[in-house]
């Protein structure tokens, strides 16, 4: 990442690929994504469902906006570099300055995973979160189950520190989690 501040920050380049806000324009290619991954991302996060349309898309680009706004997260769109096809989403949020930590989490689109864009995405926004952002802590919070975000995570440097009980709700029902942790140096 090249210096900038916060107010600046519109791009973040990583091998092979550009992480940027999302933009209104990127609504249809955001909800082919999700309906294109509702096997797959789907089954871990409730938002990527087979009625996702591009006013659904809408609606959380306006509050990834707000989150910004608020500097409450930092929500990114992941693009590829060389085609500029939407390839999913990565982001910090549920930022405590109190405590100076925050949530990190990340999504493929189906027909992109196993390709390590996740891998290459979360030493981007650790870099952020523990630089511009001068927090202390990121936490990656998996459902049980989720074996691919788990390997991602300890791909990244990441530490398991607990299973937490009922931690996540998917599909309308409580599920335990596995709690990862990046400190800062």
């Amino acid at each position: 990442m090249t210096e900038q501040t916060l107010d600046d920050l519109q791009q973040i380049h990583v091998p092979g690929l550009l992480l940027r806000p999302f933009v209104d324009s990127d609504a249809p290619a955001f909800a082919a994504a999700a309906l294109e991954s509702v096997e797959t991302v789907g089954r871990w996060m409730p938002w990527c469902h087979a009625g996702f349309g591009a006013e659904t898309a809408l609606a959380w680009f306006a509050a990834c906006r707000s989150g910004r706004e608020a500097g409450s997260a930092y929500e990114f769109g992941v693009f590829d570099a060389a085609s500029g096809e939407l390839v999913g989403g990565v982001g910090l949020n549920l930022i405590n300055l109190q405590h100076r930590y925050c949530n990190l989490g990340y999504w493929v689109r189906q027909s992109r995973q196993g390709q390590g864009i996740a891998t290459r995405c979360v030493p981007a926004l650790t870099q952020l979160a523990f630089g511009m952002l001068a927090l202390h802590r990121i936490e990656i919070v998996v459902a049980v189950g989720n074996a691919a975000s788990e390997r991602v995570a300890l791909k990244c440097g990441a530490t398991f520190e607990a299973l937490a009980r009922k931690r996540l709700l998917l599909h309308g029902e409580p599920v335990s989690a596995s709690i990862f942790s990046i400190v800062a140096p």
